[in-house]
């Protein structure tokens, strides 16, 4: 079960001007569920991503790179799950232009008008035969109140779909923030998350959206982790419609820029961490700070070892406070010249370790109860500097082992 999870109240996501979205059961890979959706943008939309890192990307993340490269203005995004259309090769690139070839011929739009993006099982044929068929009712069903719907139309092993939405005032206009993302396992973005969309319908000038695409992520999906895989679908959407009435936003140095910049990221991060919290068999959401560093990449350092250690993750899955493996992680982080006397270690409220010892007053008994807890935070001290870093990741349980063993039957 997610930890501290729920499925998103539909009236709670805010209709985002600009932005239409419709869902259909295309039977991609299993039939009766929503695995396909469209969404249309409005003319003099702005649209920047960023993408996975992986060398063995996708072929749909080849085809959305090339596209917005061109700088032809985005008009749709054409979602796939249940197929990654990843380790295809030459036919994978063909088919996935084909299905923007489609989708832009219902829309009377260029193909490359169109950003593909495709979820699920790795070195499989697409079906575009299947998808092609599966358009007209996605684009009969298209509406502005249809986030929910579509938040569970891009799910794979996702057991609830994730989706935020807020809403902040520009002058005298109220803009509207609202995104959903998918993800539960093979997650460890080196860019992003597996796949998330953030619409907007601030007049953001459009030179600015890259950027802010690039800063939501890296103060958000690039800081989680589930089990320490690169997707090679990972993608990351930033939307701005510009449709909302305000003076445009040339800088994110004024009120209405940070204003507008804060909730994009905001909700970012709620998707980021809703991801963590329905982790493939997870049982607890653990954050994990580390300060007290030269710089922050090696606080990074550090943060991951932790999050990425199977004996520190099942430990907590067990609620055992065997928390030398924390230190050993620590250890073999790859900070070279880290002095080991000078660690502290907390766990939420405890006191565990100062100067790289177990501290006197420390009991065991406080850390077993900290352990039994459904939300941790682990903070490390390095004493190096001023520079820190947070990220959340969740435990590592047998579930997690059963899901993947039967992801494909």
């Amino acid at each position: 079960m997610p930890v501290n999870l729920s499925a998103p109240n539909p009236q709670d996501l805010h209709p985002v001007p600009g932005v239409q979205i419709g869902v259909a059961m295309a039977g991609v890979r299993k039939a009766n569920r929503r695995d396909l959706t469209v969404v249309t943008l409005a003319e003099g939309s702005a649209v920047a991503g960023v993408f996975t890192k992986n060398r063995f990307c996708a072929a749909p993340v080849q085809i959305c790179q090339k596209h917005l490269a061109a700088g032809t203005d985005i008009r749709a995004l054409l979602v796939n799950t249940g197929n990654a259309n990843a380790g295809t090769g030459e036919d994978g690139l063909v088919r996935a232009q084909t299905t923007c070839i489609a989708l832009a011929r219902h829309l009377d739009i260029a193909p490359e008008q169109v950003l593909p993006f495709s979820t699920g099982v790795i070195m499989e044929t697409l079906p575009i035969d299947r998808i092609q068929a599966g358009l007209p009712a996605a684009l009969a069903d298209l509406k502005a109140d249809n986030w929910a719907l579509a938040a569970e139309g891009i799910m794979t092993t996702d057991t609830l779909p994730k989706a935020a939405s807020r809403q902040v005032k520009v002058g005298n206009a109220t803009v509207t923030v609202t995104g959903i993302s998918k993800g539960a396992g093979m997650i460890k973005p080196n860019m992003a998350t597996m796949l998330g969309y953030v619409a907007t319908d601030a007049k953001i000038a459009p030179a600015l959206l890259q950027g802010l695409a690039k800063d939501a992520a890296d103060a958000s999906f690039n800081r989680i982790t589930i089990d320490g895989d690169t997707s090679t679908n990972d993608s990351f959407v930033v939307i701005a419609t510009r449709q909302a009435d305000h003076a445009e936003i040339t800088s994110w140095d004024s009120p209405e820029g940070r204003a507008v910049r804060e909730a994009v990221i905001a909700v970012s991060v709620q998707l980021a961490q809703a991801i963590v919290r329905d982790g493939e068999g997870a049982t607890k959401f653990i954050t994990i700070t580390v300060e007290g560093g030269r710089d922050e990449a090696e606080c990074r350092l550090a943060a991951y070892a932790i999050a990425h250690s199977p004996l520190v993750k099942t430990a907590f899955f067990a609620s055992d406070p065997n928390l030398g493996r924390i230190l050993a992680a620590v250890g073999y982080a790859g900070i070279d010249d880290l002095d080991q006397n000078l660690i502290e270690l907390h766990l939420d409220d405890v006191h565990v370790v100062t100067k790289g010892g177990r501290r006197p007053e420390y009991r065991e008994e406080d850390g077993q109860r900290v352990m039994k807890q459904s939300e941790i935070t682990i903070r490390v001290g390095l004493a190096r500097g001023t520079a820190a870093t947070t990220l959340w990741t969740c435990d590592l349980s047998h579930d997690y082992v059963t899901i993947n063993a039967d992801y494909r039957s």
